[in-house]
Order: structure tokens, then C-alpha cells, then sequence
């Protein structure tokens, strides 16, 4: 049997990054994964709990309908096979967040399996990154470090929250194409409703396995894992910078170690947490309190019939029902939230364009100078609809627009009312307008002349000669409509 040779190492070696992820989502659900408590963020410290999240003897865990509901709709977005029939597991480990001192999880006999998903990187170029499997567990408790000099604080709310992990096959090749990864898998459970995919809440959360390989070369590394990963560019620097230590450390001439390493926000560096665990450290045996979990044919059809479109299926209808440019489309539904709101705005507003160019320039200014999410933004699609439609009448300026959609984020006033205290509403009025035009006409005998003579750039100048007398006020398209008929009827 032939065995590789490993190439020599040298300060020349160009490495290949290998990189795997594990993504844990927490669900929607109502209640926990096993026991009728509310499982939902914040709230005091361990008013979410019952005698399964403390680890009470003699407490059966029932199965929560909706985690093998919610598993199969990511199961079925990812292109995964879906196991007619799969078990849980106990994982034993100790933690002081983790009461019983296992948790309920799946080992050798995953729900969801061998999928895929695409993404598209900065280049435009699509990659194919494989899903190994997707299963279902239950969070663990919080152990909270900073609140107490001498001790640690555990808050078990979070205990027996429903948890979906998705373990990815070490297809990605930088942290860039991690990143991009990690944005698509937040879209879909945003799209299947399944997940709020906030990392800074804890709601989505990564671990991500770590290697160096010299190119060419086609045994994997040893790897690391990093955990602490609470955004998605903390992701992107944490892997980043493990790439770099580890290049350095076989440069000169040591070894990589297997280990769990934590991410340093704050320093912005790797740090060792522990060694490496290994399925077996877990001993994993079949939970012997809950019965298999059998998909039929019938729930799988009735899953499939209620997956919501997705996001490519709704960026194609975005662009060929309302003529959307593709990237404006693309901008628009890579957040499921964000294309809600969107396609709120232009049915009422009844402008497709404008709704589109006034999110993307507007609003996500403010979302990102006030890193806020859509669903927290400050003003209705009603009220933002009422200032396209003033945009649309010409009734207020480019200018004004923008002024007033500023002043709309301070208040609860409509656009109109905004714009009748300011005074920036245009003046439509031919009455009001026409002696002003013709007195701009008679103080600017020779510009009449030399427009008459063929000097038709002329017109801007009277146009803007209208708008100074009324301070900007009136309607250019009107005022220029009024003067050419006037210059040219008179000629």
C-alpha cells in the first residue's frame, strides 16, 4: 500500500488554509427541546426552568414537535438527505452550566445528512461547500465570569434551549469563504424562520476547525478549534490570524497541537482553553428516555409544502415582476427581514425603485451608523411611504427629501407634516409662479435675446434666476416647463 510523501518544509512552502465549521443555531421554538418552559432570550437568571433543566432525578425529557419540524426545513433548504429514522444520544461531559451532567444530543445517527449549500464570493465566483450533518441537542446553561470578584454565576434559562448544529465538510479555503458561508447559513434560518440568527444574543453561534497543509499536499493538518466566535468578522480575524500563528509555527521549525483555543476580541488573538476532545472523551451512549424519532413520507411532504421561497427564488421574482437592477436585488434579500420590509414599502408606496434606492441608501446608512437591525428601525413602511409619494408628486426636492426622511427618524410626525413645519414643500402653482417668471424675463432683456438667437443652454440660467426669488421653493420641472413655452412662444 503506498503512502504519501509529505513535501519538505521550507520558508518558500505555500500553505493551503483547510477550514470546517460548526454552526449552532437555537430555534424559535416556544418552549425547550424536552420540557414545557418558555425558552426565550433574557429574562432574570433561572426563572426558565424545571426540574429537567436543574437535573432532578426521577425527570423523563418529552420531545418539543417543533425541533424535528424546524431540523427538517434546514435538512431540506441544505439539499440533505433526511433520515427516516435516527436516535439521541447522551454527550457526558461536566460544565456547572450543565446540571445533569450530559447533554441530549445526536452522535452516530444524525437526522439530516450529506447536503450542500452555495455561495458566492467576493470575486462573483459560486462555490459548493459540503454539509456533513445537521442534528438536534439541547443548549447548555450560561456561566457568567464578570458580575462577581470571587465567583462564577450560573443562569440556567438557557438550559434545554432546542439546538440545531451544522457541521460543515472542511471545503472552505479561506476566512473569507468561511465568512461568506457562515452569511448564507444565517440567511436561510432567517428564511425558514427557524432562527433570529443574532451571534451578539447568542442565537447563532461557531466553532471553527482550523489547518495548514502545504499545497499539494493531500493529508490534512492538524487542526485547532476556536470558540468564542460572537460575530461574523470576529470569525473572519479569528481564523485569519490562527492561519498566520500556525504558518509561523511550522516555519520555525514546531508542531501544530490539537486544541480548543478561545478568540480574544479584545487583543485580538488565539488563546489555549483546553486540549482537544474527541468523540470517545464524550462517551456517548444511546439516551435510553426517549424513543427514536421517525420522519414519515406524509411529514416530510407536509414540511415540503410549507417551506417559505427562498432567497435566489425571491431575488429572480424581485428582479423580473418589478424590474429591480440584479445587484440592487441581491442587496435587498440577503437579509429576510430587510426584503420584507422592502416589499411593505413598495406596496405601499406603489413605487418599486424608489422604495429600493431609499433603503439602500437611507436606511442602511442609519442601520449601519447605529448598528441596529431592520426590525428595530424607527420608522414605519407607512410613514417612509408617505415621503415617496410626496417624492413621486413632486411635491418636495431630491434635497428636501433627504432633509425630511432625517428628521422623520426623530419622531413620529408623517412625512407631509414634516415637510409643511420645515416649508419644503414645492410650489405647483402657475398662478404664483407666472409673474415671477415674467419679471426674471424682463430683468434679463439680452439672456432673452441671445436664448431666441439659439443659445438654448440658456435655459438653466432662468431657471435658476425663478428658484432664487422663491428661495428655492418652486418646482423646477414646472418652472422649466413654464419658461421654454413663454421664451418660445414670444420669439
Amino acid at each position: 500500500m503506498s503512502t504519501e510523501t509529505k513535501p519538505e518544509i521550507n520558508q518558500d512552502t505555500v500553505f493551503e488554509t483547510v477550514i470546517g465549521l460548526e454552526v449552532h443555531a437555537q430555534l424559535l421554538t416556544n418552549t425547550k427541546a424536552f420540557a414545557p418552559v418558555k425558552a426565550e432570550y433574557g429574562g432574570h437568571p433561572n426563572t426558565q426552568v424545571s426540574p429537567l433543566c436543574l437535573g432532578h432525578p426521577g425527570t423523563l425529557p418529552v420531545l418539543n414537535e417543533n425541533l424535528v419540524k424546524y431540523i427538517i426545513k434546514m435538512g431540506l433548504a441544505t439539499k440533505c438527505e433526511i433520515a427516516p429514522k435516527s436516535i439521541f444520544a447522551r454527550k457526558n461531559y461536566f460544565y456547572p452550566d450543565l446540571p445533569k451532567g450530559y447533554q441530549i444530543s445526536q452522535f452516530d445517527t444524525p437526522i439530516c445528512f450529506d447536503g450542500h449549500i452555495d455561495v458566492i464570493l467576493e470575486d462573483g465566483v459560486e462555490k459548493r461547500i459540503g454539509i456533513t450533518r445537521i442534528h438536534m441537542e439541547e443548549d447548555a446553561g450560561k456561566s457568567i465570569h464578570d458580575q462577581d470578584p470571587y465567583n462564577t454565576l450560573v443562569d440556567l434559562n438557557r438550559a434545554g434551549t432546542p439546538l440545531i448544529e451544522i457541521v460543515s465538510e472542511p471545503d472552505m479555503r479561506s476566512p473569507q469563504e468561511a465568512y461568506a458561508y457562515l452569511t448564507r447559513i444565517k440567511q436561510i434560518v432567517q428564511y425558514l424562520e427557524v432562527c433570529d440568527g443574532n451571534m451578539e444574543e447568542g442565537s447563532l453561534r461557531c466553532d471553527a476547525n482550523v489547518s495548514i497543509r502545504p499545497v499539494g499536499q493531500k493529508e490534512l493538518g492538524t487542526r485547532t478549534e476556536i470558540k468564542n466566535l460572537n460575530s461574523f468578522r470576529n470569525v473572519e480575524r479569528a481564523l485569519a490570524y490562527e492561519v498566520e500563528r500556525q504558518k509561523q509555527l511550522i516555519l520555525n521549525g514546531g508542531k501544530v497541537v490539537q486544541q480548543t483555543l478561545l478568540w480574544d476580541a479584545n487583543r485580538l488573538e488565539t488563546r489555549q482553553l483546553r486540549s482537544k476532545e474527541e468523540a470517545h472523551d464524550y462517551r456517548y451512549f444511546p439516551e435510553p428516555d426517549l424513543p427514536p424519532v421517525v420522519v414519515t413520507s406524509e411529514m416530510l411532504s407536509e414540511i415540503k409544502s410549507s417551506l417559505p421561497e427562498m432567497p435566489d427564488v425571491r431575488k429572480a421574482r424581485l428582479m423580473e415582476e418589478l424590474g429591480l437592477p440584479e445587484q440592487d436585488a441581491h442587496l435587498i434579500t440577503e437579509d429576510r427581514y430587510l426584503a420584507d420590509f422592502f416589499e411593505s414599502l413598495y406596496k405601499e408606496s406603489g413605487n418599486a425603485k424608489q422604495s429600493a434606492n431609499l433603503i439602500l441608501s437611507e436606511v442602511k446608512r442609519v442601520l449601519n451608523e447605529r448598528s441596529m437591525e431592520i426590525r428595530e428601525f424607527p420608522v414605519t413602511t407607512s410613514r417612509l411611504a408617505g415621503l415617496i409619494k410626496l417624492r413621486d408628486g413632486d411635491k418636495i426636492s431630491s434635497s428636501a427629501m433627504q432633509s425630511i426622511f432625517n428628521e422623520m427618524l426623530e419622531g413620529d410626525a408623517s412625512a407631509e407634516e414634516v415637510a409643511n413645519a420645515k416649508n419644503l414643500l414645492q410650489v405647483s402653482d402657475t398662478g404664483f409662479l407666472e409673474p415671477i417668471i415674467e419679471q426674471v424675463m424682463t430683468d434679463n432683456p439680452d439672456e432673452v435675446n441671445r436664448y431666441r438667437e439659439g443659445k438654448k443652454g440658456l435655459m438653466g440660467f432662468f431657471v435658476g434666476q425663478v428658484m432664487k426669488q422663491t428661495k428655492g421653493k418652486a418646482n423646477p420641472k414646472m418652472v422649466s416647463s413654464m419658461v421654454q413655452k413663454k421664451l418660445e412662444d414670444q420669439e
